[in-house]
């Protein structure tokens, strides 16, 4: 009866070891991959950002010069 119990609790332990490790794992690709999608979107923001500029500044440049024809 003793090496049932014993036997049993080895495996709950070793269950709850495999769980815990997989829980880990999962979270950090889960991180890593928000952390990705967070740098691609940060990027993105950046590039809009810069066109957005770009094309206010070429607006100003014409109505503050505007062309002879």
């Amino acid at each position: 009866m003793t090496t049932l119990v014993v036997t049993l609790a080895m495996f709950v332990v070793l269950l709850l070891a495999v769980v815990a490790f997989v829980t880990r794992r999962d979270r950090a690709k889960l991180t890593s991959d928000q952390d990705s999608a967070a740098v691609r979107q940060a990027s993105a923001d950046q590039h809009r950002h810069e066109a957005e500029r770009h094309i206010a500044s070429g607006m100003a440049a014409r109505h503050h010069n505007p062309s002879s024809t």
